[in-house]
């Protein structure tokens, strides 16, 4: 099983109501959860550790976890509110602004987390749970306990606007790149952490830090992919695209799914990664993310999709 943690939340689309007037619609998302997803869609053995709320919108949650096929057992349940992400989308960007004072997700803390089932073979961990409290200390003491001895993927998804404490939030991503075999981010991400530069040089400084597997998505660009003795590249899949919603997400699960496929989701193979492996984990992470922006918010491939 491939276990991620972090947060599940509703994101609010906006639509335009009977009457002509602005709307939204409530449909679940967050990053992690959005992982979760395309990993059960796509046939491997996934669960969420999350805060999940007694609300209605906690009960949605839930139900679009089943599903796809995600495992719940380990979700924290509590009577505190749902995250809610009011999205706004022009030319196919989405910007945010989050409701999470007080949520079920935000409030997670370090004793509330479970023991880690030894079916757990992998560990996927980001989003906007590392950039607040206490739920950011739990996740983050999580991992540095699992990363020695289970596989761990780390995509910090940096929304800027989202971060009350920078210097501490970068001292949080700087540790848990340190002790993740595989990091992804988004160029923009890649930016923000390290400043303007040519992509294989500052992908170079983070794989210096530790990581073993470095993913840097470009967009409409493609995606690209360093280990210490491969460099891979793949074009964007020619699509129409509706929204970038869930994209980076969705690439997320690919590469996880292709080190499944190819029986090398373990810290040994992840360590020797070559381009032949890091170019199937683009190729999948690319073509899923692709049918993903081809449709109107988060909705991850289910497997027959990528046939």
């Amino acid at each position: 099983m491939i276990l991620c943690c972090g947060e599940a939340l509703i994101d609010m689309l906006p639509c335009e109501a009977d009457t002509g007037d602005a709307g939204f619609v409530p449909c679940p998302g967050g990053a992690v959860f959005n992982t979760a997803v395309a990993l059960g869609r796509l046939g491997t053995s996934v669960g969420l550790l999350t805060g999940i709320s007694s609300d209605l919108f906690g009960g949605q949650l839930l139900q679009a976890l089943a599903g796809s096929g995600v495992e719940t057992d380990l979700a924290i349940r509590s009577d505190r509110p749902t995250t809610l992400a009011f999205l706004r989308v022009q030319d196919g960007q989405a910007t945010y602004t989050f409701h999470d004072e007080n949520s079920a997700g935000r409030m997670v803390q370090p004793d509330d987390i479970p023991p880690v089932p030894a079916s757990a073979k992998a560990l996927f961990f980001g989003g906007i749970s590392l950039a607040t409290e206490p739920c950011g200390t739990a996740y983050e003491a999580l991992m540095l306990r699992e990363a020695p001895a289970r596989v761990t993927m780390l995509d910090p998804n940096i929304r800027p606007d989202f971060i009350r404490d920078e210097a501490a939030y970068r001292a949080r991503l700087d540790r848990m790149i340190a002790a993740a075999d595989i990091v992804k981010l988004s160029d923009e991400d890649l930016n923000w952490l390290d400043g303007p530069g040519e992509i294989a040089s500052l992908a170079a400084g983070v794989l210096a830090r530790g990581p073993k597997l470095v993913f840097i998505t470009q967009g409409s660009a493609g995606a690209q992919g360093f280990s210490a003795s491969a460099v891979e590249s793949v074009p964007a899949c020619a699509v129409t695209v509706v929204d970038t919603v869930g994209a980076g997400d969705t690439f997320n699960a690919g590469v996880l799914v292709a080190l499944t496929r190819a029986g090398a989701l373990h810290k040994d193979a992840i360590a020797e990664a070559g381009a032949g492996l890091i170019h199937a984990c683009l190729t999948l992470g690319g073509a899923a993310a692709a049918v993903t922006v081809s449709r109107a918010g988060a909705n991850p491939p289910w497997a027959k999709e990528l046939l």
